[in-house]
């Protein structure tokens, strides 16, 4: 069983965790309105890993025999200045998704929770692959600034990411 200030930490990240999806699905509706198909692929590919982390979340609680309780998630930003600037956004957003999962880590400790200490491991060396993921495209388009030939291969290699939408599924 769920201590009730764990349940509700853990609610307000499954919360965090719709919103990322959302976010990375406004990223990728901006990546389509420039004409940069590969780029609103990926995000389509994180928005779908986001929602199935959110369902992680979801399912964990019950299993713990908590109650999930859905709360308002806010609208994200619409509009950047350019690709790198949307890059250079996420990759912030997802080390504010690590300190969150870091004070999970630490709420879970304190309450000798072994459960959910274990199961936010999971989530610990996902936030790794995460944020390295982010900054490596960010490198790239620094380095590429404005070339727009650049950024036509960037593109395309954007668009390899594998888009698995069962991956979802397989959380409920």
């Amino acid at each position: 069983m769920l201590h009730p200030e764990m349940e509700s930490a853990l609610n307000e990240q499954l919360k965090w965790e719709v919103y990322s999806g959302y976010l990375y699905l406004a990223m990728a509706a901006y990546f389509e309105d420039l004409g940069l198909p590969g780029f609103a692929h990926w995000m389509k590919a994180q928005t779908a890993e986001e929602f199935m982390h959110a369902m992680k979340f979801y399912k964990f609680i019950f299993e713990r025999d908590g109650r999930v309780v859905l709360q308002e998630i806010p609208a994200p930003p619409k509009e950047w200045q350019s690709p790198e600037d949307v890059f250079a956004y996420a990759y912030k957003h997802e080390q504010e998704v690590t300190s969150r999962i870091n004070k999970l880590m630490t709420l879970a400790r304190k309450f000798e929770d072994y459960a959910t200490e274990n199961f936010l491991q999971w989530f610990v060396d996902e936030q790794v692959e995460e944020e390295a993921s982010f900054k490596a495209i960010l490198n790239k388009l620094r380095l590429i600034k404005n070339d727009p030939q650049a950024l036509f291969y960037l593109d395309n290699e954007l668009a390899q990411r594998p888009l698995d939408l069962n991956l979802l599924m397989t959380q409920v």
